[in-house]
Parts: structure tokens; sequence; C-alpha cells
């Protein structure tokens, strides 16, 4: 599944200094409402709302191999969590990976990834498990 990227450097910005923050050791999780997702979603082919996600990795973390697993990380724990819970839409998502991201595997990062999202009050109501 592929998901719909942040490319503006502003919109990262405005998330950082705006959003809602949810940490964990592995990740910081940056929420903010997507104030053109109603255009978005006209120029949609299916006229649907979705999340725009925008991932981070600093050098603080490594080399480049190193940051681009750290990515591949998230974006796999990110389709696991969509796949299994349905979010709400409509917001800009910047996930940011930490230090501690380095040594751990898929499920954890999903954990992880799954208690941010749900402190922010992400999920539907009546689908939480």
């Amino acid at each position: 599944m592929k998901f719909t990227a942040i490319t503006e450097n502003h919109l990262y910005s405005k998330a950082y200094s705006k959003g809602k923050r949810a940490v964990t050791s592995a990740l910081a999780v940056y929420i903010l409402p997507d104030y053109a997702a109603k255009r978005l979603a006209k120029a949609h082919p299916q006229k649907i709302t979705v999340n725009r996600i925008g991932l981070t990795t600093s050098k603080a973390l490594g080399g480049a191999v190193i940051r681009s697993r750290c990515r591949r990380l998230i974006r796999e724990a990110m389709r696991l969590v969509i796949k299994e819970r349905p979010m709400k839409v409509g917001f800009l998502i910047v996930i940011a990976a930490r230090h501690g991201i380095i040594p751990l595997k898929c499920d954890e990062v999903k954990r992880q990834l799954e208690y941010a999202l749900g402190k922010l009050d992400m999920f539907k109501k009546g689908q939480d498990v």
C-alpha cells in the first residue's frame, strides 16, 4: 500500500511546532489537521479523504543503510496498523525515528506506533481492540 506523502518542508515545520505529539523510545509522532484535505479529496480519483504521512530519520541515527532500514520498519509498521485498526482521516502525520529504533524488530515498532497513535486519539471509535 502506498501512502500519500508530505512533500512540502513547511508542512513538516508546522507539524513539529503546532501539532500534537506522542513520544516513545523509538518514535516521535506528530499529528496536525490537514487544512488542504478537502481540496485534495476533490482531486483524488476516488474522491476520498486520506492522511498524508511524512517520515524523518536524522543523520544522528547512523549511516544511510541504518536510516533506510528505519524508514522501512516505520512504513511496514504503519501499513500493519492501518490494516488492523481504521484511523481518522484528514491529518498530517509526521513520524520521526529516534535512536531507540535501531535494535528493534517490526512487531515492536508496530506496538510503539499503535501506542503513540492511540495516545493521540487517531483511531476511530468503536473499532478499538
